[in-house]
């Protein structure tokens, strides 16, 4: 190739965000493609070797219906080609999955004789070597269209080009659910909770106030730095391996202090570290 191309293959699970995602990459100035067959990948190689060609960030929006060999074989032959791919998967729990189909009135594409949840589940199936294969997973049962874009605005924004090693740092409560694409959890429950002090009930672990309260605690210091210890180990490990991308939740019981000012401490050391990071407080901002 005349340039390296670089590629973002869009798949997952029907509902869970492609069209959403495809919109997204278009207003970041991506080179769009939706619902395409994977026959027709090598002609869209073929045009981003043309002489002129300005085609160098293409998103390829993959349908419902391909089939798993024949997407991965057309992944392989980009980068055979020489191009950068990054294959994206979205996912989403069932019964999201249910409710949005239901509140559009669409018809699920995968066809089978039984009821909507069965479709679903059917697919989740047959998609499942693609997802194994996937350089990221993004699970949007939690996700609004705004926190979709915000997520993609942080990683393929024009002006960052080459991907880069980031790292996502998202609090949240157990009660409601441990966040789909977590790579690493820690449950941060053994930390004195400021919900029983008065003082600090209605606040929360943005505020200088809970974060102190929770550093003069002696275990709250220990235990970070037990923490911070292991991750300065393990994130250059995750990376070592080709991961570009390393979700971290950190949760509480009701993710609103603990949890949230766990998150912010360890989101400012990443960054002195040198990381790109991206901060989540999953109930509080939802």
């Amino acid at each position: 190739m005349t340039a390296v191309a670089q590629f973002v293959v869009v798949a997952g699970m029907s509902g869970a965000g492609r069209t959403q995602v495809g919109h997204v990459l278009e207003d970041l100035g991506w080179f769009v493609i939706d619902n395409l067959p994977p026959s027709l990948v090598p002609k869209v190689a073929e045009l981003a070797q043309l002489p002129g060609s300005d085609l160098d960030r293409i998103a390829l929006v993959v349908g419902p219906a391909t089939k798993n060999e024949r997407l991965l074989d057309a992944i392989s032959g980009l980068r055979d080609g020489g191009a950068e791919v990054q294959l994206m998967f979205l996912d989403a729990d069932t019964d999201t999955l249910v409710r949005r189909y239901e509140s559009t009135r669409r018809r699920h594409p995968q066809r089978t004789e039984e009821g909507l949840s069965e479709a679903i589940e059917a697919e989740r199936s047959d998609l499942e070597p693609v997802k194994v294969a996937s350089d990221l997973v993004i699970d949007t049962t939690s996700m609004s269209v705004h926190d979709l874009r915000r997520r993609l605005g942080d990683d393929y924004a024009p002006e960052q080009g080459q991907a880069k090693v980031l790292v996502s740092v998202e609090s949240f409560a157990y009660p409601k659910g441990v966040p789909g694409d977590a790579d690493l959890v820690i449950d941060c429950r053994f930390l004195p909770n400021p919900h029983w002090n008065e003082d600090l009930r209605d606040h929360d672990g943005r505020e200088d106030a809970v974060q102190r309260w929770l550093r003069d605690q002696p275990i709250t210091d220990q235990a970070y730095e037990q923490l911070r210890s292991f991750l300065t180990t393990a994130i250059p490990g995750y990376l070592h391996e080709g991961r570009a991308y390393l979700n971290l939740a950190m949760g509480c019981t009701g993710g609103k202090h603990r949890s949230v000012a766990m998150t912010e401490r360890f989101a400012a050391w990443l960054r002195t570290e040198g990381y790109t990071v991206r901060v989540r407080h999953r109930e509080l901002d939802a």
